[in-house]
């Protein structure tokens, strides 16, 4: 079996060391690298092409933020997945809108960030409660009213939509509905092309926004 590889971006080593110890337990990962601050966890991950990236924000050089932002921009492929204590707007809208595809606070227990390595991996959405209800009720801007209006997705583009916020692989949405997977990916497809996003973090945070999932619906 495939283990998930993981490189670790955080400047404090105790809790560096503290996560390692805790991934490198499960028998499908792998911690494949380490680094003490933003440049090297980009250089990293060019080096070592992990599947997950587990970054913070507050580090030296260069901050979670720009890691993100270059990560994502040379290595598309690559999840990073953010562990921070910051949960202020400003950090979390710019590293959603930089292409992270989760974002936890530290003092989660620790099943829940290795839960959230594995989503992250297979293109899932990881929110922590509290980053969530800030996305909610972060106001509307002028911009986003004044486009045009959103095409409706239909009962089973929002069937599709809901269990994909849970969290759960293509193949379980596939098992509940009764379809086959790559109708499934058919599916998120559509949903992405009339939303005009392109993950399924941007598609459940509009869902989200819109109002047409709750913050029940996620897990």
């Amino acid at each position: 079996m495939d283990k998930i590889k993981v490189l670790l971006a955080e400047d404090h080593v105790m809790v560096r060391e503290g996560t390692r110890e805790f991934l490198q337990r499960e028998p499908d990962m792998e911690v494949v690298g380490e680094a003490g601050d933003g440049e090297e966890a980009v250089r990293l991950a060019g080096e070592l092409k992990p599947d997950v990236v587990v970054m913070d924000i507050a580090m030296p050089k260069l901050n979670g933020v720009e890691a993100t932002k270059q990560i994502k921009k040379l290595y598309p492929s690559i999840a990073v997945l953010i562990l921070t204590a910051y949960d202020y707007d400003q950090y979390i809208f710019a590293l959603l809108e930089a292409g992270a595809a989760g974002y936890l606070l530290k003092g989660v227990k620790v099943r829940e960030l290795i839960d959230a390595v594995r989503a992250v991996y297979a293109g899932e959405a990881v929110l922590h409660p509290v980053v969530a209800r800030r996305v909610v009720d972060r106001p509307v801007s002028p911009k986003r009213s004044e486009t045009p209006a959103i095409e409706p997705l239909s009962e089973r583009e929002m069937e599709v939509l809901r269990l994909a916020a849970t969290g759960v692989s293509n193949k379980d949405i596939a098992q509940q509905l009764f379809l086959s997977p790559r109708t499934v990916q058919v599916h998120l497809g559509n949903i992405f092309n009339k939303l005009g996003v392109a993950s399924r973090t941007d598609a459940v945070l509009f869902a989200l926004r819109k109002g047409w999932l709750t913050l029940e619906d996620l897990p």
